[in-house]
Formats: C-alpha cells, structure tokens, sequence
C-alpha cells in the first residue's frame, strides 16, 4: 500500500493536530519543555548515555521530529556522550519534507539541527531510510509504515523507549499487548521507557511484557506519567567487537565501500587488491547506471534495489570526488503488455513523482531528444555512476584508517589465534585481522572458505563508441539495452551477459549484438558504425543463484542440519562476505556496506529482517537441505 503522508494542521492555540487521530502532537504548552522533561529525564538522559560506546533509542512515533531534535541536541551539548548516537522511529503517516520544514520553524532553538534533519529528509516511500548525520555520529532509521507490523521487522539492541504515539483511545493498536511484547523482544539489558500515558491498559500491557513501572510527576497540566526499566537479564547479543581492525579482500566497488564503511565507524582496515588500482575488475566500467527496479508487488528485489538506490545516493554526497551524474534514467517498455505492467506498476506502489512516474511515448521521446515507439519509466534522480571514482573516493576519504595495497596476490586464507591472515602463494603473511570481509568477486570460491559458495561468473562487455559516431543522449536509456550519455568523449553502451564463458578479450561479435539491441530502440542509433573497430570492455560479475547479494556472517561449510534455521547455523568466527552483487554493484554497495558493518558493531540495522535473511549466506545450506527432505523453502 502507498504511504498516506501526514496533513499539516493546527489547533486554534497553534498547536500541531492531526485531524484524523484527532489528537495533537505535543502539548500545547511547549514541546521541546515536554519532550526534554517526559522522554529524555523519563529515560534518565543524558546521564545514561554517558561514556558509552553507542546508545540505541527507539520511538514509536516521529510525527514532527521534535522528540529526535531534543535528543540530538541534548546528546550535542553533552561533553561525556556516547561515542555514536542511534534513534529509530517508526511512522505510519510521514510529513513531506515541505510540511515538516514549516512546522519546526516553531522551535528556533532546534534550528541548525532542524535544517539538517530537512536537507537529509527522505522521499516518502515504504520501508527503512537511514540517515547519517553530525557527520556520521547520530544514525537516524526511520521506519515508514504501521508500527504493529513494523515493529518485528526492526532488529536492534534498544537502550531507551520513547512511547509517544497519539493517545491510546484515539489509536489503540500502538499500545496493544502485542506491541508492547515486540517492544521487549528488542529491549537491550536494562532497557527503560517513558511516556505521558498512564492508562491503566498501557501499564497492564508493559507490565506483561516485563517492564517494571513507575508513576512520575507529568508535565505541565498532565499530573502524572510513566517510566518503566525491563526486568530481564537476557544476555546482550548485540555487543559491539572488542577491537575494531578489519583486512578486506578486493578493492572493487563492494570492498572499497565496505572499507569507507568500516573506517567511518571507527575501524582500522587493510585493503588487499589483486589489480594495479582500486576498482580494476568488474567495477572498472567507464559508468553504470543508477535507478531502483520497481514491481507492482514491491517484491524483495523492488524493496532491495528502492533502499541500495537511496543509499547509494546518500554515499555520493559525502563523497565529492566520485564522478556521477544524476541526469535521469528512461526505461522504455519492450511491448505494450509490459508497457501496461510498468503503468500498473507506477499506480500501485504510489511512489513519489522525483523518483518514478510513468512517461507515454511522447513524453518519453521529449526527455530523450529523439521519437521512441513505447512509453516507460522515467527516474528523474538515477543517472550514471563512474564505479572506479567511487571506490578510490572512498577509500581516500580516511586516509589515516585505510590502508590500500595494490597489485597484491592472495594466495590462501588461514583462521589465526587472533583473527584471519591472508597469505601469498609463498605462504608469506600479507595482512591479518580479527575480521576478514571477502569482497574479491568472481575469485571469491576459489578459497576454501568460500569454495560451497553457490556464486557463478557471467561474462559482461560493454562497447566504446566514438563521440563523433554517434548522437549524444541526455539521459541513461534502457531497454534491452542501455545507452549512456556522453562520457570523457565515449557513447558507453550494452552490456552482453554470458556464462560458461571465460574469454577475456573483447569480442566484435559482441559490439555487434550490443548496437542491434540498442537499434531496436533508436533504429539510427551509431548508424554507420562497423562492429569490427569498435573498442570496449569485458569483466566478470560475480552472480548469485537467485539475484540477491550474499552478505553476512560466513558459515561453516558442510550440511546443515535437518532442523537448522539461520540464528542456528554455526558460522565461521570473524569471516564475513560481500559477494554476488552480480550487474548492480552500483545500487547495492552503500546499502550492503552498512548492513554488513551494522552487523558487526551490533548496531540497528537498515534493512527489515526478512530482507537481512533474504542476503545471509547460510541461506543456500538450509535450501540444499530443505531440498532434500521436501520442505517448502520458506527462507
């Protein structure tokens, strides 16, 4: 279903009201004064915060940010705050970012922070949206959706509660029983929770799901409001690692983000890449193209490749150096049934018109200078990305936490007292680690480690036409081929895909099918142009069996077991993957590089749980076993 943003109304006094719940966002009498009395000292805060390595906050309810704003500054203006600061929301009616800049003009003192909160604001789609803030130091997940539901798609370690949806007669579900449950299945150790309700079923229902309470003196003309701590002693499972070093094998485009990542989160890495530079294998292209894929269901891939878009875009602001533009992506319909379907598609899902809309054919051929036979897609913030300028940009971005060696060969990997080392086929030592995140593509199964790995190569050549060969586009076209726009003199188009074909060199059999797919869309595309003196590129992508990328923890090789599931799968200690990004290592490297690194700091994670399962590893051992024994693959 589409989100339903939220409508900006207000209160004869001016206080911000939500017709449809009919209940106001904050009190009357002063937001921030609530938010910092019910919410920070309700959460003991900041004095819990204090010297900590992370501190993890989780609201129900981010209607207009105040709560996130007072947190934020508060956490700002403490000299013993925690290393990182994480806030989780959830809302099921967002604010477009027009309305939210309009209401928290309200609060002048939240002003700078406020302005960057607006300039990182999200499209409003479904989903997860992570933005990374104060440089890298608070991380705010917004959740958009119905927090019944999203609630068990969110999996953190949460330090703090705050419980601040509209009140429990006008929107009973967000203080069900069940929610309050989901709530303690996310509760760190010695987690608390505040709110200005004291209803008597809000506190049978914490009460229940293990939250010892209290009554406290309330705000303003509320007498009373509540404050709980949870009262199991269930060991943490997301601690964060004892020593944060890492080796990274591959400099492409998923281990040079994944190094950025690493490095951004505090953490020494060494890089190992078998070619003279970053981004010299399959990320060597000249550009790819950046855009989501869409589908009418919003199936797995649709909501994988909507998030790896965003974040992707996300990474390219903090990085000036990558060379990019975001001059749009035109995905023409084959036919007119996928013409229809693409329609349907648009209607259905409702996404925001800046970044899809349905084009007829007229329209379609506007945007692109030239008449088209069918309508499409249009994405007016995709583009193309230069992949090698993206992984040298950032792996340069923390010069003093990344080590990069080139032309170095890894030969063989070894688990050490200490961690991981990677050796060279003299058995010399060339790094080692606590960590080891294989990055290394096609190469990546012949290590033992990775040899079960289901990870197949296809052969991918693009063509180099002459700038003087053929006319320029303005956009990144797509069909059942793509075009780009001009590039340093070169019309970049393609790609052919082949398997069981290991042929490196560039093949004029191979322009030729690339240039008579394109021509099945512009007929006098490159006209004139002989195959034979075209110029190109081969590489290799690492493929997986069902599309998605493998990203987490390694398990140990062998059969699983009949009843195992993947919390239960033993893994390899300190062995983690980023492989099988196959043709769109553009719009999955930023998303999978947080994941992973997430993954390994114990941090919330960006992805809802059942995508984050969809990408484990372990995931093709439980289907060879479930094949064996019959059972439907429900993983």
């Amino acid at each position: 279903m589409p989100l339903q943003p939220a409508r900006l109304e207000f209160n004869p006094d001016g206080t911000p009201f939500s017709a449809a719940y009919g209940d106001v966002y904050h009190s009357a009498h002063g937001g921030p004064a609530q938010a910092r009395h019910v919410f920070l000292g309700g959460n003991d805060l900041p004095a819990r915060w204090r010297n900590r390595d992370r501190f993890v906050i989780l609201e129900t309810g981010f209607g207009l940010g105040l709560n996130f704003l007072a947190a934020w500054q508060a956490w700002r203006d403490d000299p013993q705050r925690c290393r990182r600061l994480h806030f989780v929301s959830i809302e099921k009616h967002p604010f477009t970012a027009a309305d939210l800049a309009a209401a928290q003009r309200a609060w002048p003192e939240f002003a700078a922070l406020a302005g960057e909160l607006q300039r990182h604001w999200p499209l409003l789609t479904p989903g997860m949206h992570r933005l990374h803030l104060d440089d890298g130091r608070v991380v705010l997940t917004l959740v958009f959706g119905d927090a019944t539901t999203q609630l068990r798609a969110v999996d953190a370690a949460v330090d703090a509660f705050f419980l601040d949806g509209f009140s429990p007669a006008k929107n009973p579900e967000l203080w069900s029983p069940q929610l309050c449950l989901a709530l303690a299945r996310l509760a760190a150790p010695g987690a608390t929770l505040a709110t200005w309700s004291v209803a008597g079923q809000v506190r049978d229902a914490l009460a229940a799901a293990e939250f010892d309470l209290e009554k406290r003196p309330g705000f303003a003309g509320k007498r009373q409001m509540l404050v709980g701590r949870f009262r199991s002693r269930r060991p943490d499972r997301h601690a964060p690692p004892a020593e944060r070093r890492a080796l990274v094998v591959g400099a492409g485009i998923a281990g040079s983000t994944c190094a950025h990542a690493l490095a951004a989160a505090g953490w020494q890495v060494t890089v190992l890449e078998r070619g003279a530079a970053p981004g010299s294998g399959a990320s060597s292209n000249l550009a790819g193209m950046l855009r989501p894929l869409p589908s009418a269901d919003d199936n797995r891939l649709s909501r994988l490749t909507r998030a790896g878009f965003f974040a992707t875009r996300a990474l390219l602001a903090r990085l000036p150096d990558a060379r990019w533009a975001p001059c749009g992506v035109l995905h023409l319909a084959r036919e007119a049934a996928h013409e229809a379907q693409q329609r349907r598609a648009v209607e259905q899902l409702g996404w925001p018109p800046e970044l899809l809309r349905f084009v007829d054919r007229d329209e379609a051929g506007r945007l692109l200078g030239r008449p088209v036979a069918s309508g499409g897609w249009w994405f007016p913030g995709g583009g193309w990305v230069q992949p090698p300028s993206l992984c040298q940009a950032a792996l340069a971005a923390f010069p003093g936490r990344i080590a990069t060696r080139c032309a170095v060969a890894v030969d063989r990997l070894e688990r050490a007292k200490a961690g991981w080392r990677a050796l060279d086929a003299a058995g010399a030592v060339l790094a080692e680690a606590p960590v080891l995140v294989m990055a290394g593509g096609v190469g990546a199964p012949r290590f033992a480690q990775f040899a079960w790995l289901p990870q197949h190569a296809a052969r991918g050549q693009v063509s180099h036409l002459p700038a003087d060969g053929s006319p320029s586009l303005p956009t990144v076209l797509f069909q059942i081929g793509y075009a780009m726009p001009e590039i340093d003199g070169i019309r970049l188009i393609g790609a052919s895909t082949s398997y069981d074909d290991d042929e490196p060199e560039a093949r004029a059999t191979d322009h030729a099918d690339n240039l008579a797919r394109l021509r099945l869309t512009l007929p006098d595309f490159a006209a004139g142009v002989d195959p034979a003196t075209v110029d190109g590129r081969v590489g290799f992508r690492p493929m997986s069996p069902d599309r998605l990328p493998i990203v987490g923890a390694v398990p140990e090789a062998g059969p699983a077991a009949a009843n195992a599931r993947l919390p239960t799968l033993p893994r390899q200690a300190g062995l983690w993957c980023l492989q099988g990004f196959g043709a769109r290592g553009i719009v999955w490297s930023a998303l999978m590089a947080d994941l992973l690194v997430s993954q390994l700091e114990g941090e919330p994670l960006p992805l809802e749980r059942d995508l984050v399962d969809a990408l484990d590893p372990g995931r093709f051992l439980l289907r060879s076993v479930r094949r064996g024994t019959g059972e439907a693959d429900d993983s």
